[in-house]
């Protein structure tokens, strides 16, 4: 790719190589796209580039590469403000920690990721987020945590979708107790 391209154009370059599912070419794009608007001044277009790297990185799979490429970028984001692309980030180191089976961190980075996207009330997105985290409790045979967590994730969802009307009326019934 030409180095004379815009942060821009290199970032359309790497989307698309993306959608073609070349995800170690798409890595390495949203890199240099990194770069580039790293090199503008662009700090918030460099973190987001970097977690576009990130999950890259995590489809061929490298985990490792994807935690060193997220790392740090969430802090970008909360100094600016921007707390539902800093909730998007903690999901995706979450999503690399989770890879790499680091199972403590993982837990952190899933929570505060649902504070932030609570922050950014994005709703829907935080409901996703503690799915996973509830999904990672069930896995480790933490029914009750995992419960919590379900409940916690669709209690602001303002527009549930079938599915999670159902968990909704199954979870708050508390039936185990």
């Amino acid at each position: 790719m030409n180095e004379s391209l815009s942060p821009e154009q290199i970032e359309a370059q790497a989307k698309a190589v993306y959608q073609q599912a070349d995800f170690l070419a798409a890595a390495e794009a949203f890199a240099r796209a990194a770069e580039a608007y790293a090199a503008r001044g662009d700090a918030l277009m460099a973190a987001e580039m970097k977690n576009n790297q990130s999950v890259a990185l995590l489809r061929i799979p490298r985990a490792a590469a994807s935690l060193e490429a997220v790392q740090g970028t969430d802090e970008v984001f909360e100094k600016a403000g921007d707390f539902r692309r800093q909730g998007m980030a903690l999901a995706n180191l979450a999503a690399a920690l989770e890879a790499l089976k680091r199972k403590d961190e993982l837990i952190d980075a899933y929570r505060r990721s649902a504070e932030a996207l609570e922050k950014a009330g994005e709703w829907d997105l935080r409901a996703e987020v503690m799915q996973f985290l509830a999904a990672h409790y069930l896995r480790r045979g933490k029914f009750y945590d995992a419960v919590l967590a379900m409940q916690s994730g669709l209690a602001g969802v303002k527009n549930p979708t079938p599915r999670q009307k159902f968990f909704k009326k199954f979870l708050f019934m508390r039936i185990w107790r």
